[in-house]
């Protein structure tokens, strides 16, 4: 049989199919079903501060609401204090007892010593990894982006300095150069990346005339940028290489590999087929290797990267250019 065995941030992995982030993992039952069917390692739903900051004001918010409204009462309620990060400390505590795979927490602050302090938190809980969620939505025209990547940078290293197990960062692709920031991260002790970070839009409502936001997941097209940059960062850097976002089959899986990527995270298509479709898309990477000739993933792992190709435009945008100039064709093609 096929040996699946991956590696990610120094840890050893049964297969390189990560369950990604999400609320499929609040439940126990999920946890030991996704184990059960093959999932290496569980990334459990991020500590957001922002949550944590905005329900801890609403809780304050109620309580005062009824204050002094009478002159022999100055409260009419005991001293009540939200409960911060302690809810979903237990609850990752519990996650990781669960199982006998890896759990990696994940993680999303908002200023240095939070997320030095709540880093400190989950590493207490006995998880076996750290995840930063790390993005920035612009907001002020006058902040330049190599000030944002050198924030970024600096909490990296704080943390890694106050923490002794891995740490990963799941980025965005809306950095100037993603690579650049990557590779300084890599030089800081970052030991994996995660590409990339799927992030909710504001949609617009034309009947209420307001906004939503919508709940939609990925579709196998989104795989296409994650695997662009697998490609280009194979053989560069020395932290792993996870795939993220449009990674529904055991298909997607494996080209991901080829590209060089060291393992995947998968959410939307266990939302859409169950969280035992993990089982399939794992027999399907091992018919593969069968057909190929595959007795292990370093056989093929990065076979089709950037570094080990001989068509220097694979990956370069010059890419875009040969489309245009083949559009006819391609169009014609696709419509006989």
């Amino acid at each position: 049989m096929a040996d699946l065995r991956a590696n990610y941030l120094g840890i050893e992995l049964k297969s390189p199919v990560i369950l990604g982030a999400s609320n499929l993992v609040s439940k126990v039952e999920n946890l030991k079903k996704a184990e059960d069917a093959g999932a290496a390692a569980i990334v459990y739903k991020s500590l957001f501060e922002e949550q944590i900051q905005l329900e801890s004001a609403q809780l304050d918010d109620e309580l005062d609401e009824y204050n002094e409204r009478n002159a022999e009462m100055v409260k009419i309620f005991p001293e009540i204090r939200h409960a911060g990060p302690e809810e979903h400390l237990l609850n990752l505590r519990k996650a990781k007892e669960s199982v006998g795979i890896p759990v990696i927490a994940s993680l999303n602050a908002v200023f240095k010593e939070s997320w030095i302090e709540y880093a400190k938190m989950l590493q207490q809980t006995g998880v076996d990894a750290l995840e930063f969620n790390f993005f920035y939505v612009p907001r002020d025209p006058n902040i330049q982006g190599e000030g944002i990547n050198e924030q970024q940078i600096d909490i990296v290293r704080e943390v890694l300095q106050k923490t002794r197990i891995p740490v990963s960062v799941k980025l965005s692709p809306f950095y100037a150069n993603p690579l650049n920031i990557i590779s300084e991260m890599d030089k800081a002790g970052v030991k994996g990346f995660v590409l990339f970070n799927r992030l909710f839009q504001p949609d617009i409502d034309i009947n209420k005339e307001e906004h939503f936001t919508a709940l939609t997941v990925s579709n196998r097209e989104d795989h296409k940028l994650a695997l662009r940059f697998a490609g280009l960062l194979h053989g560069t850097i020395k932290g792993s290489i996870c795939s993220n976002s449009g990674i529904h089959t055991g298909e997607d899986v494996i080209k991901m590999l080829l590209a060089g990527a060291d393992c995947v995270q998968i959410v939307s298509t266990l939302y859409k087929n169950g969280i035992e479709y993990i089982g399939t898309i794992l027999e399907d990477i091992r018919k593969w290797m069968k057909v190929k000739g595959y007795e292990k993933l370093d056989d093929f792992r990065g076979k089709l990267s950037n570094k080990n190709i001989n068509n220097p435009f694979v990956y370069k945008r010059a890419q875009y250019i040969d489309l245009l100039l083949h559009s006819e064709q391609i169009l014609k093609k696709n419509t006989m």
